[in-house]
């Protein structure tokens, strides 16, 4: 019997050992629903500073052996987005439970390779989409679909800073994820993105675009913008998301209140049909109610990641950014891509939902 029948901790194996490795290595290591077994990276050395006194996880190089380790359930890849597809596809080809970092892969048919071959193998395929599992993102998640704020209307996004300019990626696609597999996650059943508008803008010479806008229609008439940039002396992250009823605002970097609703807009009313006909006129009426601003349970988000991961496996059900959640991700990023080609022209989305 599998371990994800038994529900007995789940052997893991963590590749990539820069950036964000150790932090995935510190949570599964935390985690009753894993053990935590490899820790995979080209320089050894640097893995093993990495896990310093976990003394029970084994570092190495060779990624073949932890494939044909019959104790290793599942792997969690944190390396570049170009090296994702031939990482993930050869562990779900081993039946390896496979969690990817963003973005699932380097291109929407890369991605969709991996999305049908977990589909084909019965795997779970899930996307570290960290930002969607936020208390922030949660209660904004649960505001939307249990319809507090009515019909959404628009969500305006900025994520700009002073960053790091990427030297294998333009700010699109080094930010945007983000906001997108937020945007994702908490639209309501029936709304998605249809299609794309992006501009951008490279002033410094850095052979990329490190200032971008993108413009999405979202089915039923709403709109969508983001904002990201390498380029602003200030750091700014906040979301709002209006709607027929009320408005949401996330701001991140505000601990004392990251979301706040606002039972404040605009109402519109038609006047009883005319008897002659003529043309009616829409009223116009401004609501102004009170400001609310809900407790939100702190927690490490990648720590509900890597629950969410263990849950999934275990029930055999996708996840809440499943690999088809990544897809829709790539989707976006890629029209947007043509859209900044083709100096902003609006671009058609395929729809993966």
């Amino acid at each position: 019997m599998k371990k994800a029948d038994t529900g007995a901790p789940l052997g893991v194996a963590v590749v990539g050992a820069g950036y964000w490795g150790p932090n995935l290595v510190r949570n599964f290591q935390a985690s009753a629903s894993f053990r935590l077994l490899w820790l995979c990276d080209l320089d050894v050395a640097r893995a093993q500073r990495v896990l310093g006194g976990y003394s029970t996880v084994e570092a190495t190089a060779d990624y073949a052996h932890i494939l044909a380790d019959d104790r290793v359930d599942a792997v969690a890849i944190a390396t570049p987005a170009a090296t994702h597809r031939d990482l993930a596809l050869a562990a779900l080809e081993a039946g390896k439970h496979v969690l990817v970092e963003k973005p699932l892969a380097a291109t929407y048919a890369d991605g969709r390779l991996l999305v049908e071959e977990a589909a084909r193998r019965g795997l779970t395929l899930m996307c570290d989409h960290t930002y969607c599992y936020t208390p922030a993102v949660t209660k904004l998640r649960e505001l939307i679909h249990d319809g507090v704020l009515g019909d959404v209307h628009f969500i305006d996004s900025v994520r700009i800073n002073l960053g790091l300019v990427q030297r294998d990626i333009d700010v699109l696609w080094d930010l945007a994820p983000h906001d997108l597999s937020i945007l994702d996650s908490i639209l309501p059943e029936g709304v998605e993105p249809e299609a794309v508008a992006a501009h951008g803008a490279d002033p410094i010479g850095a052979g990329r675009c490190c200032v971008a806008y993108l413009t999405l229609r979202l089915t039923g008439g709403a709109i969508a913008h983001i904002h990201v940039n390498w380029l602003s002396p200030t750091k700014v992250r906040s979301t709002m998301v209006g709607g027929s009823k009320r408005t949401v605002v996330w701001d991140d970097l505000n601990p004392a209140q990251r979301v706040a609703v606002f039972d404040r807009g605009v109402d519109l009313a038609a006047p009883e049909e005319l008897a002659d006909q003529a043309r009616q006129q829409m009223l116009i009426s401004y609501r102004s109610g009170d400001m609310t601003a809900p407790a939100l349970t702190e927690r490490e988000a990648l720590s509900a990641v890597v629950e969410e991961y263990a849950a999934a496996i275990h029930a055999r059900r996708p996840a809440l950014t499943d690999g088809r959640a990544g897809l829709r991700v790539l989707d976006v990023l890629e029209a947007a891509s043509r859209s900044l080609e083709f100096h902003g022209a609006v671009v058609g989305l395929r729809g993966a939902r």
